[in-house]
């Protein structure tokens, strides 16, 4: 089966989202390194790396769009189980920390 290429629009659309995820992903992992404290590192790298994710999958989803081969629902329920488990896991983890903190002062 051949491909069909994609327009030139969509193309520079799908870049732009890379790029942007790319760049999201990056600027919030440098949180890690900037940050000292646990309760401050955990919030760059969780808001950067989900929303970097995200607009990956949408690019997937304007890929998939635009090649017609397949439905896009794999990627909406993907973006939605990101979007849920991402800032529970990491309120999970602060309440450990505060936990731990607290029983390591008292």
């Amino acid at each position: 089966m051949m491909m069909q290429p994609i327009p030139l629009i969509p193309s520079i659309i799908i870049a732009i989202l890379l790029v942007s995820a790319g760049l999201i992903s990056l600027i919030g992992s440098f949180g890690l390194i900037r940050f000292k404290e646990f309760a401050d590192r955990i919030h760059a790298p969780t808001l950067g790396n989900t929303f970097g994710s995200a607009l990956v999958l949408l690019a997937s989803v304007v890929v998939s769009l635009y090649l017609s081969d397949r439905v896009f629902l794999h990627e909406i329920i993907i973006i939605i189980f990101l979007f849920l488990t991402s800032p529970a896991s990491a309120m999970l983890l602060m309440r450990s920390s505060t936990l731990r903190h607290e029983r390591k002062n008292s």
